[in-house]
């Protein structure tokens, strides 16, 4: 191994992330879907000739980022480098081998220096649609949700695949948009790949695995020291979720941790749904190791190294270990759920790094016809509160675990007819604690099109709600309201013109006794109107005059 001084190993390592922060500014720029364009539902990944993840664009989905290995392991075991040629492309949206559902497509594209494989460059999003039902939780099995794409060349020695093509437009809703958007993956690995090549031409590399083993190496020593840093022994927890209607879903997980070894075993988690809500192990392996690193390396950029010390496993057929057939197309719905499961298993081995539980991102596809007859499929996202930390409260109408952002209004309403008439925060929706759970979002929205338009909800948080930690309250459940009527957030519906569809999103949950939250902080959120007078009566205990001012302490 070259021994890099740490210095240049620092300033090769941020080239490299540059690198694929290029591949995401292409991807965006280039996409023709809002999914990708505005709110950034992708990953792009830089892989080194060996197939490890060596460095990951900043803007990019932390499950993507997990899941982009496996695929590239099943990828080369499909084509093996030395099979590989310029100009070649690889496609998949294997629900078991790719990211967990079909809506999500791979795109591999390998990099050559003077004849010889020296990379890879990768990218993942979310399409517009992939035929079918359409993205739900509603499904019943794999074969409602749409097109399987298995590992193939897309692109033989630059010489595109028709025939799939030609199956892609076929079955497909807005095929111009998705076709787009799969092209736009191809030119950003395109960039992905020149621009590595660029890199090692210029600082003069001949041979990029001594770089790559020197960054895989240090991340993977550093995260085996953090693991060490954890008292030996094993931290249980187990939540419950909301199913498709009224039966919940439990999911149990057990965190072990020996030196500097940390292993997650699911066993006790129910089993597989007849709903779209079920969740491979691929994607579950992903939460599990994105949550360890939120704990115990979040500042290290992620490549292979900084999760190669942590185990996961789970039962099979178990919902969060699905087999083929299931239906996977909301898996998020129960696997974003592993974060705040590990948080809590590990909230008295860590309590200064431990978050309450969030509100998570509430997810809407809609698809329909707008006034000038053209038709869309898009996904709105609109995001609850994040859970509160030890000396922080939590961040309002933030995503989490996904980071994909909110789209801006006037580029919403333009794209789809659908105006938003209202968008404001939920006063009273944080939970209560010494530091306060972020709050929730309203939200109005108005069918405006001039057509019925399709509603899929993709929502939860209506049942049970962002948990409070060491002593702090819950946050506010979630409600959906079709002209007023309250509605369940996992269905279907039709929005007939005129229709409005408003949204009452989660609040997280708070952090600490609530008694110990200072009465200044108090009266800035009541200020704020974060907080009423009847939330500052309930969460804390104390009295509101008709001004807005505190007047009377807590009780006792």
């Amino acid at each position: 191994m070259k021994n890099y001084d740490p210095i240049t190993l620092g300033i090769l390592w941020d080239r490299l992330i540059s690198i694929a922060n290029e591949i995401v500014l292409t991807l965006v720029r280039t996409s023709f879907s809002t999914i990708v364009r505005e709110s950034y539902d992708l990953a792009c990944v830089l892989f080194d000739a060996k197939g490890r993840a060596l460095a990951q664009g900043t803007y990019g989905m932390p499950t993507f980022s997990g899941t982009a290995p496996q695929t590239m392991r099943y990828m080369l075991e499909k084509y093996p480098p030395e099979s590989l040629k310029p100009g070649d492309v690889v496609i998949t949206n294997d629900t078991w081998m790719g990211a967990g559902h079909l809506w999500d497509v791979n795109i591999m594209r390998p990099a050559f220096r003077n004849g010889k494989l020296v990379g890879f460059a990768f990218s993942i999003t979310h399409l517009p649609d992939i035929g079918g039902r359409g993205y739900s939780a509603i499904n019943g099995n794999i074969y409602e949700e749409g097109l399987q794409i298995p590992v193939m060349k897309l692109f033989r020695e630059g010489e595109i695949n028709e025939d799939l093509m030609g199956i892609l437009r076929q079955n497909v809703r807005v095929s111009e948009m998705v076709i787009g958007d799969l092209m736009a993956n191809v030119t950003a690995t395109e960039v992905g790949c020149r621009k590595l090549v660029e890199f090692m031409d210029e600082y003069g590399i001949d041979d990029l695995q001594p770089l790559s083993d020197k960054i895989i190496g240090q991340s993977e020593a550093a995260m085996r020291h953090e693991i060490s840093q954890i008292p030996d022994g094993v931290y249980t927890n187990e939540l419950k979720l909301e199913g498709l209607e009224d039966e919940p879903i439990s999911i149990a997980c057990a965190i072990t941790i020996k030196g500097d070894r940390f292993s997650v075993d699911f066993t006790g988690t129910g089993p597989t749904v007849e709903a779209s809500m079920n969740v491979p192990l691929c994607y579950t392996r992903a939460m599990a190791c994105y949550s360890a690193k939120c704990l115990l390396l979040p500042r290290m950029p992620n490549n292979e190294g900084s999760v190669t010390p942590i185990e996961v496993s789970a039962p099979k057929g178990c919902v969060l270990n699905a087999q083929p057939p299931a239906a996977t197309g909301a898996r998020h719905l129960v696997g974003h759920n592993v974060m705040p499961l590990m948080f809590g298993a590990l909230a008295n081995a860590l309590p200064e790094r431990v978050q309450a539980e969030p509100a998570f991102t509430n997810i809407m596809n809609f698809y329909g016809t707008k006034r000038d007859g053209s038709q869309f499929s898009t996904l709105y996202f609109s995001a609850g509160g994040l859970g509160a930390l030890s000396g922080m409260d939590g961040n309002s109408t933030t995503p989490s675990p996904s980071n994909m952002r909110g789209i801006p209004t006037e580029v919403w309403e333009t794209a789809t007819n659908i105006w938003i008439e209202k968008r404001s925060l939920r006063p009273d929706s944080g939970g209560a604690g010494e530091c306060r759970g972020g709050l929730g979002q309203i939200t109005v929205l108005r069918n405006e099109t001039g057509h019925p338009l399709t509603l899929l909800g993709v929502g939860r948080r209506d049942q049970f709600p962002a948990r409070g930690l060491q002593g702090g309250s819950d946050g506010a459940t979630r409600a959906f309201f079709i002209n007023g009527q309250k509605v369940n957030p996992r269905r279907r519906y039709v929005l007939k013109p005129g229709d409005t569809l408003e949204l009452h999103d989660a609040g997280g949950g708070g952090y600490g006794d609530p008694s110990k939250r200072a009465h200044a902080l108090i009266q800035k959120d009541i200020d704020a109107g974060l907080l009423t007078a009847e939330g500052a009566r309930a969460g804390y205990g104390i009295k509101v005059d008709d001004k807005g001012r505190i007047v009377t302490s807590r009780p006792g």
